[in-house]
């Protein structure tokens, strides 16, 4: 479904934020993209929603490629943005309208859909938004406006999900309903985190990004929870010494504090 050739990005006067990123993701397939802040992986979520195009490299989606050109209308156009979907780290960027539940509809009535309104009831009810259907987002708690960001675009029914840091505001029972529903919705899905707690629930294969966009690792997710250099190589776990009864010692910490922030 995704194939990435040597894929490198940068943003104006900046060192490169992806630099020479290959990755193939097959149809179902659920993937796990780990690094620090600052390491790439919103960057590669927006590339893979065409939010952001490469300056090197291509980007092709279930077989065909993806270009400015292609983006910019037309059948393809709109049959990528309701199949490819991208839940931002920060809901406050995707919320704008008027109620809770045209925010869930607005996408099915902008691709013209027919049960536009349908939908919105059916992702108001599984999310547990039914008694904020008629307030404004903007009222919300952080929480509720992750779920609300969420619904609206689950309300497209994608093939792709691409997910930044999902679960940063949710709290323990909405972020079980996730993990759940991530297992069992025979999507693909390409999630972020840094929360190394987290991370198992939400795929098997990991791909872990270091500093400068680089690739450090791409396998298994267990390998890579387990493998304490690769993660303190990735930032995701730092040294601390420590002293007890006169004697010092030091031993790696993760980083999973930085995702309540």
């Amino acid at each position: 479904m995704i194939e990435l050739a040597d894929i490198r990005f940068a943003w104006p006067d900046a060192p490169p934020v992806l630099d020479g990123v290959s990755l193939s993701v097959r149809e179902g397939e659920k993937l796990v993209l780990l690094g620090a802040n600052g390491s790439g992986k919103s960057t590669l979520l927006k590339l893979l929603n065409g939010l952001v195009q490469p300056q090197a490299g291509g980007y092709r989606y279930a077989g065909e490629e993806v270009t400015p050109a292609r983006l910019k209308g037309g059948e393809w156009a709109r049959r990528f943005r309701s199949e490819v979907v991208l839940l931002f780290q920060h809901p406050e960027a995707m919320l704008f309208n008027p109620t809770v539940r045209d925010e869930i509809a607005y996408g099915p009535r902008q691709l013209g859909l027919a049960d536009a309104e349908e939908r919105a009831e059916r992702w108001l009810a599984a999310l547990g938004l039914a008694p904020l259907s008629g307030k404004a987002p903007f009222t919300l708690s952080g929480g509720q406006k992750q779920k609300v960001a969420l619904a609206a675009i689950l309300a497209l029914e994608p093939r792709l999900l691409l997910l930044d840091e999902p679960v940063s505001s949710l709290d323990p029972r909405a972020s079980g309903w996730l993990v759940d529903f991530l297992l069992d919705c025979g999507k693909t899905v390409v999630v972020s985190t840094h929360n190394l707690s987290m991370a198992s629930e939400l795929g098997e294969r990991g791909l872990v990004l270091g500093e400068g966009g680089r690739v450090l690792f791409d396998g298994p997710l267990q390998d890579a929870l387990h493998d304490r250099a690769l993660l303190e190589c990735a930032n995701l776990v730092h040294r601390h010494r420590h002293r007890h009864d006169g004697i010092e010692h030091a031993h790696t910490h993760s980083h999973d504090w930085e995702s309540s922030r």
